[in-house]
């Protein structure tokens, strides 16, 4: 995960702690929203992303769920809109270098909504 981190501190220009904290809410997202199986290879490929996943899992959802509510926990971390899409996307990106294309176009394809934003 440190790989990644490092990308969206330098690429996206906010702090390790709210990129982790975005990764951890991404991650969570993924998890309860995708296919389990599709979801479970990716966190076994991305060292870390367990610890993440939790710490993101354990804080306040704000109550909407999907594609939205993902959004709006980043930004009630502190990231702009603009910040929130942009590490979505290379997450996205980070995740087809780990599991390949068409495990995380099975994902992206199986939650709603959610291809509008990568």
């Amino acid at each position: 995960m440190d790989e990644l981190i490092g990308r969206l501190v330098a690429d996206v220009g906010v702090d390790q702690t709210a990129a982790e904290k975005a990764v951890g809410i991404i991650l969570d997202f993924l998890v309860k929203e995708g296919p389990a199986d599709k979801t479970q290879l990716l966190l076994a490929k991305l060292p870390g992303a367990e610890g993440l996943m939790q710490k993101a899992a354990g804080e306040s959802g704000g109550g909407m769920g999907g594609v939205m509510g993902a959004g709006m926990r980043m930004m009630a971390a502190g990231l702009s809109m603009g910040q929130v899409q942009n590490i979505t996307r290379q997450f996205i990106a980070y995740a087809r270098e780990r599991i390949g294309e068409d495990a995380v176009g099975e994902i992206v394809g199986a939650i709603p909504g959610l291809s509008q934003f990568v």
